[in-house]
């Protein structure tokens, strides 16, 4: 890889790490509450992830123009920011029916606060979009670590005046942080980018890629998530608590390789098909090589400190992380082939196909398998939809980049 792109990839990957163990400080407030409250919180968090996906087509138009045409960021940036808002509000008044009629439901009590904060929540990943296109790593990075950083400060006054950090406490901390940070940074980029005014007629041409886009996001946060809500459904909130932190823990993974592709993001769209596909692969095998070293460090560190520092009842995610963990390893390749599909080729379809068998073959095992091992089946249905989703995708991949398939097995120049 470039010196530049390393360094990029290691500034990301550094600034998620301290963004993650942020967020793990979080999760170990709410989990030393009991699993249940560990379960509800995860739902949150998941509903909001999901929610973002399905509007994140705003900012990946924006960053995949910019990185084409960065003499027009300033029309892009001002009509993505427009439509964040219109859809923040709509998605708004759906949460607030939703907590209305779901009001009687323990699981999803955080829906009212999550009406409130929606206006605001898109405004962030738009923000990144931007960055993203133009390869500046060091905005994206702040963007990323300041939430759980800003939510954590607000907890830490919130002690010190001697109150409770009660499951509320957290929730809204946590969603006033993203909303704050939302508003700030789309004020920034509006005054850097010298913003003047909505321009929607560039949009109007990008429709159709951005709603094929926000439902390829979609699909993968549902892939990454659906389990979740049906471990809830049968298992109740203890298990959705405990099977959460498993899955919270080995995704960790995908930090790293999440970290290289997005640093690589804008070297992926140049317009030479060899070097397009040759810098794709060699990304691939590389977030490969990194999961295999780190996979087995993190399940040690799990099951060293889950009990330790959040209670005994979460020894029982170690045994989940295996069952995760090669699935996980196979699915960090998917961060570097999404950006092949979606810049270089302009095809956001083959993503959304590639998460859309994952999906099917996730919900599928699920609801087989949950009923009978619980969170064990969760855990076996969602690593096999991974693994035979990759195998798919890498296929794709070696179609569309004219590649022989002992070519997928040459080793990283």
């Amino acid at each position: 890889m470039p010196a530049s792109l390393t360094r990029s990839a290691l500034s990301h990957f550094l600034c998620r790490l301290a963004a993650v163990g942020l967020g793990l400080v979080l999760l170990g407030l709410v989990a030393r509450q009991g699993p249940q409250e560990q379960g509800v919180f995860s739902l949150l968090v998941a509903t909001e992830a999901v929610y973002a996906a399905m509007f994140s087509g705003f900012g990946l138009v924006v960053a995949r123009q910019v990185s084409h045409h960065r003499e027009a960021a300033a029309r892009w940036l001002g009509g993505a920011l427009g439509l964040a808002v219109v859809a923040g509000g709509v998605a708004a008044l759906v949460f607030a029916v939703a907590g209305w009629a779901w009001s009687q439901a323990p699981a999803y009590r955080y829906l009212p606060a999550l009406a409130w904060a929606a206006p605001a929540l898109l405004l962030t990943p738009t923000v990144s979009g931007l960055y993203l296109g133009l390869g500046r790593m060091g905005p994206i990075n702040v963007l990323t670590v300041a939430p759980p950083a800003l939510a954590l400060l607000v907890l830490a006054v919130w002690a010190w005046a001697d109150q409770a950090l009660s499951l509320w406490a957290v929730m809204i901390a946590w969603l006033g942080a993203r909303v704050f940070v939302g508003l700030v940074g789309a004020a920034w980029a509006w005054r850097e980018q010298r913003v003047q005014a909505l321009h929607w007629s560039a949009w109007r041409t990008q429709a159709g890629f951005c709603a094929v886009l926000g439902l390829t996001n979609l699909i993968s946060w549902l892939n990454y998530r659906v389990d979740l809500f049906i471990v809830e459904a049968y298992g109740g909130l203890s298990s959705t608590g405990v099977y959460a932190v498993a899955v919270t823990v080995t995704e960790l993974l995908w930090f790293i390789s999440s970290s290289v592709s997005a640093a690589a993001y804008g070297r992926i769209g140049q317009p030479e098909p060899a070097a397009a596909a040759a810098l794709t692969l060699r990304l691939v095998h590389l977030n490969l090589a990194l999961l295999s070293i780190a996979a087995p460090v993190l399940l040690a560190l799990a099951a060293w400190v889950l009990p330790r520092v959040l209670g005994a009842p979460y020894a029982e995610a170690v045994p989940l992380m295996l069952w995760l963990l090669p699935g996980v390893w196979a699915y960090g390749c998917a961060s570097t082939l999404s950006a092949y599909y979606t810049n270089f080729l302009g095809k956001p379809r083959l993503s959304a196909a590639v998460a859309g068998l994952s999906l099917l073959i996730n919900l599928a095992a699920c609801l087989w398998l949950v009923p009978r091992w619980g969170a064990t089946g969760a855990a076996v249905a969602t690593s096999l939809s991974y693994g035979l989703a990759m195998v798919w995708g890498v296929a794709l991949f070696r179609r569309h980049a004219g590649l022989r398939w002992r070519d997928l097995l040459r080793p990283c120049r």
